[in-house]
C-alpha cells in the first residue's frame, strides 16, 4: 500500500514558484512529525523542513532554504504540502515527503513518498 503520494515538481526558472504537496494515508498520518528532504545529483539526501501534523503548527527549515519555502498542512485532509519561491538552481533534486518521530528533524522516518523532481533552470 502507498503510504505518501507527492505531486507538483517540474521545470522552473530561476527566482521562480512551485508548491509540492504529499497525500498521507491513515498509517502515515500515525506518525507525528511530516517533513520534506531532497536529494540532489551525486549528494546525500538533506532535510528541507518539517512540522507536525496536528496541534500547533510548528515549522522547522534547513538554513539554505529559510525565508524561501514554507510547509504546511491540512490535517483534515491529510495533506502536507512544500511552497517554494525565490528557487535557485542549487535547488534542484528529488524532493520526498516522509513521516516519522522526533523534532525538530524525526531521528526516525517511517513512511517515504516516490519523489517529486523539481529542476530549477539558471
Amino acid at each position: 500500500q502507498v503510504q505518501l503520494v507527492e505531486s507538483g515538481g517540474g521545470l522552473v526558472q530561476a527566482g521562480g514558484a512551485l508548491r509540492l504537496s504529499c497525500a498521507a494515508s491513515e498509517d502515515a498520518y500515525e506518525s507525528p512529525v511530516v517533513a520534506w528532504l531532497r536529494q540532489a545529483p551525486g549528494k546525500e539526501r538533506e532535510f528541507v523542513a518539517s512540522t507536525a501534523w496536528t496541534g500547533r503548527q510548528n515549522e522547522y527549515y534547513a538554513n539554505s532554504v529559510k525565508g524561501r519555502f514554507t510547509i504546511s498542512r491540512d490535517s483534515t485532509r491529510k495533506m502536507a504540502y512544500l511552497q517554494m519561491s525565490g528557487l535557485k538552481p542549487e535547488d534542484t533534486a528529488i524532493y520526498y515527503c516522509a513521516v516519522g518521530k522526533g523534532w525538530p528533524v524525526p531521528v526516525q522516518y517511517h513512511y517515504w513518498g516516490q519523489g517529486a523532481q523539481v529542476t530549477v533552470s539558471s
